[in-house]
């Protein structure tokens, strides 16, 4: 089996610059291009990195799926030690990253594709999306497969190129189509054109027929959108090549451009591994389990800053040494097992390993606990949002995320966990400040682009859009702000095509802030949480677990106690606390190993006082 690729080899150049922007220009659009007249010497580039695209991207994808295949009129090629090529690339395409945003620059002047013909037939010819079609080009393919009925062409045509691609399409056995394609030259192109033989291909998602498969590019502005429509027609050549039905095709198209970073695409064995990982129904069991009836989920994922915030406040040394002693106390509490499902880490734990050298991961599961792991990276000041307040954030990680889920799945990790703030804070007057609207969709987007991220690497998303518990609003005003970002975030997560039942929800409790000058009593709270979440939250939701966001270990289980009261449930309703759970166990070691079994014994007796709050309702009735 061979494959001939059509195409042009490209090399995608990435300029990390400064955040000075008076170099840049705006064209009328509002796009910022770099203008490369700029003196190098005074705008420093951080670094600069290339990698190949194009054709080369389609050459890459083909041969890591075990097929056998080159470019036409290239030596380019793929040995032990990447991409070679002997002469120049057929196109340069500088692509800017800076602090302000990102910029494509391509030259205007693109070479022409060539095409000679094979002296002896290939079973495949595909004509790649990079391919700079002439009439000279068409004519010789089209004549070379008139000679050689038996090769199969597999035609690409992209926005720019409907009419160039009109000789060759009744040749095609296959065609890709751009979303984008301009619909009026495309429709006379594919006239009576056998719909069952099309594939669409766009940024957001392939579709075949009546069949969509959603994508989920976080990434799009470093992979390009040109290596992603490469690496998704590639992979959906290879699958069908190598037997694949089209819905399973389309998927290992999708796990690859999802996973794919600027150096590599997946091997085949990757992708099946990965395909096979996150079916819906092994992802659905996960979260199952994880919301099992009378336990809950241990969140010990402080990040190295919120560790060290408590570990200083007690007088502890924040030291690797400390903070591996405090959680492997945490971990090996006997008897958690009885009122948890799962364990929330963070990375440095995650890598971490017990006293008899088992990673702390394999010692949660022969536990029969569920290891999980935070991966947003902390928030950052929203600054490209002009609607939203200057004040307002986001939540960081999304740009290498494809690639650190797949190494957490490879760890043994089987959900993860990313949280978005919102801060409510009023005016004078009492008018809402914050969150804004704007501020508001950005975090629900990020998170949605999070979980389908995080269900193509075979993890179950926990997503976090915490209201903060710390500030001076009445009940009604939380009641108001978490009912507008659950509505918001539920739409965000349908339109990036996630999974509910694979889905947790991680909710704060609607309450009084901090400083209000009212506390808000169990039963209050009780009662409009579960009015917002019955109005809010769709019935497939795998379960909803809530934070204890900044409240006394006593109050976060009272009020959980009287949320329990207001069943029945279309969901099940748990509890994932951090602090209400490891607060008095922290308190208790206070950075001395021979408090130990005090520790665990106060982490035991919080876990024991929660679970009896689930059972809450059971033991009034």
């Amino acid at each position: 089996m061979h494959i001939l690729v059509v195409g042009n080899v490209l090399k995608d150049v990435y300029l990390n610059l400064d955040s000075r922007t008076e170099n840049f220009e705006r064209d009328n659009s509002g796009k910022e291009w770099l203008d490369f007249s700029f003196d190098a010497s005074e705008h420093h580039y951080f670094n600069r990195t290339s990698s190949f695209g194009g054709a080369a991207i389609t050459l890459e994808v083909l041969q890591k799926m075990g097929l056998s295949s080159d470019i036409s009129d290239t030596t380019f090629h793929f040995d032990e030690g990447g991409p070679v090529i002997s002469g120049p690339t057929s196109t340069y395409r500088y692509i800017l990253t800076s602090d302000n945003g990102t910029a494509y620059m391509v030259p205007s002047a693109q070479q022409k594709s060539s095409f000679t013909t094979p002296t002896e037939s290939v079973d495949y010819l595909y004509v790649d999306r990079s391919a700079h079609l002439t009439p000279a080009v068409v004519d010789k393919i089209a004549a070379y497969l008139d000679y050689y009925k038996k090769t199969k062409l597999v035609l690409y045509i992209k926005t720019s190129a409907a009419e160039e691609a009109a000789g060759l399409v009744r040749h095609a056995s296959l065609i890709f189509l751009e979303e984008d394609a301009p619909l009026y030259t495309a429709k006379q192109v594919l006239e009576g054109y056998p719909q069952e033989k099309i594939i669409k291909v766009s940024e957001r998602y392939l579709g075949y027929m009546d069949y969509r498969e959603n994508i989920a590019v976080s990434r799009i502005d470093r992979l390009t959108h040109l290596s992603a429509y490469s690496i998704m027609s590639a992979t959906v050549l290879g699958g069908f090549i190598i037997g694949k039905t089209v819905e399973y095709a389309l998927k290992m198209a999708r796990i690859n451009v999802e996973n794919a970073t600027l150096d590599s695409t997946l091997s085949l064995e990757e992708l099946e591994s990965i395909a096979t990982s996150t079916s819906e129904s092994n992802m659905e069991m996960i979260a199952a389990t994880l919301m099992a009836p009378h336990k809950g989920i241990l969140a010990a994922d402080e990040s190295g800053g919120s560790i060290k915030k408590k570990f200083e406040a007690l007088g502890i040394a924040d030291t690797a040494e400390n903070r591996h002693d405090y959680r492997e106390i945490l971990l090996s509490t006997p008897g958690i097992e009885e009122f948890l499902t799962g364990v929330i880490l963070f990375d440095e734990t995650a890598r971490d390993t017990t006293f008899d050298g088992q990673t702390i991961p394999a010692y949660l599961i022969s536990r029969g606990l569920v290891p999980g792991i935070k991966v947003d990276q902390g928030l950052a000041r929203i600054k490209d949002i002009p609607e939203a307040n200057g004040e307002e954030t986001y939540t960081k990680g999304l740009e290498d995320l494809p690639a650190r889920l797949r190494e957490y799945y490879q760890m043994g990790l089987r959900f993860s966990k990313w949280r978005a703030a919102f801060e409510i804070r009023l005016g004078r007057d009492g008018e809402l400040v914050t969150p804004t609207t704007a501020a508001i969709v950005e975090n629900c987007r990020i998170l949605a682009e999070y979980a389908a991220a995080s269900q193509s690497a075979g993890l179950v998303p926990i997503v976090e859009p915490e209201v903060v518990y710390d500030g001076n609003y009445d009940i009604d005003t939380c009641s108001r702000i978490t009912a507008k970002v659950l509505d918001e975030l539920f739409k965000a997560l349908d339109r990036h095509g996630v999974n509910l039942k694979a889905c947790i929800l991680k909710c704060n409790m609607v309450m009084a802030g901090k400083q209000f000058v009212n506390e808000s009593n169990p039963e209050e709270v009780a009662r409009a949480t579960m009015r917002v979440l019955r109005a809010n939250v769709p019935l497939e939701l795998a379960g909803i677990v809530f934070l204890s966001g900044g409240q006394t270990p006593e109050q976060a289980t009272a009020n959980l106690a009287a949320i329990m009261r207001q069943q029945p449930f279309a969901w099940p309703i748990s509890f994932s606390f951090s602090r209400a759970l490891q607060g008095p166990a922290l308190e208790a070691w206070a950075g001395d190993n021979a408090n130990k079994e005090a520790a665990q014994g106060a982490l035991f007796d919080r876990l024991t006082e929660n679970v009896k709050a689930l059972n809450n309702a059971e033991n009034a009735a």
